[in-house]
């Protein structure tokens, strides 16, 4: 039996339930505490989470263009490092490409590979042509210059350059820190799932100055869950 409720299509658990469930996930607790604390079975949590999670990656699909002080960066997600693998797509890992607004958003995007062709796609779709670009040395931030971004400044990190004026990607680095260390607790995250957790990331760090559990509850009523 189906119960009213503006926040689920088709809900089979009351507004007061979801509004906990809800308010949990804002709090980053996982959904096994979460079936603690409920009383709701985990496969439940788990369903209303990944619908949660699943609108989150089309809300942050419809970020705005980026503009100003903007830094990117390549990341690379999984298991720890193999034995004598090392370099970009060291043991099997996944990479992700980063762009970040300095003081304001970031927008993260899995990659098949951090080509130069693939990277610069990205930008061209994402970044404003008047913006100034901040990268390390990697090959394949080359050229961007003659793609119509006129202010492109590179750090050395091979030269333990971290920092030369105004130029840096500490921003970017230190968004990556924060998600590694986010998604180690789930000690293990599938590649099917991975997308979900890595746009829950950006989303948490693009309201980190806001009441998460407000801007979903929001969004929810407006538009809410299947």
């Amino acid at each position: 039996m189906t119960t009213g409720n503006k926040y689920i299509k088709r809900a089979r658990i009351s507004e007061a339930k979801f509004r906990h469930i809800l308010r949990l996930f804002s709090l980053d607790i996982d959904a096994s505490n979460v079936a603690q604390i409920t009383g709701l079975n985990r496969n439940t949590v788990n369903r209303y989470y990944r619908s949660i999670r699943e609108r989150i990656v089309d809300l942050c699909n419809q970020s705005s263009p980026f503009s100003g002080e903007i830094e990117v960066d390549e990341s690379y997600f999984g298991a720890r490092r193999v034995k004598g693998k090392r370099g970009r797509g060291a043991g099997g890992k996944t990479p992700v490409f980063g762009i970040l607004q300095r003081g304001g958003k970031v927008h993260t995007e899995i990659v098949p590979d951090c080509a130069k062709k693939t990277l610069q796609g990205i930008i061209r779709g994402k970044v404003d042509p008047d913006s100034v670009i901040h990268s390390d040395y990697w090959r394949g931030y080359n050229g961007l210059v003659d793609m119509g971004y006129k202010k492109h400044y590179r750090i050395k990190h091979g030269n333990n350059e971290f920092v030369n004026g105004k130029s840096h990607i500490n921003g970017i680095e230190s968004f990556w820190s924060y998600a590694k260390r986010r998604l180690e607790k789930f000690h293990g995250i599938s590649r099917s799932t991975f997308n979900l957790h890595l746009k829950e990331c950006e989303f948490r760090f693009n309201h980190r100055d806001k009441n998460l559990y407000l801007v979903l509850l929001k969004e929810f009523r407006k538009s809410p869950l299947n």
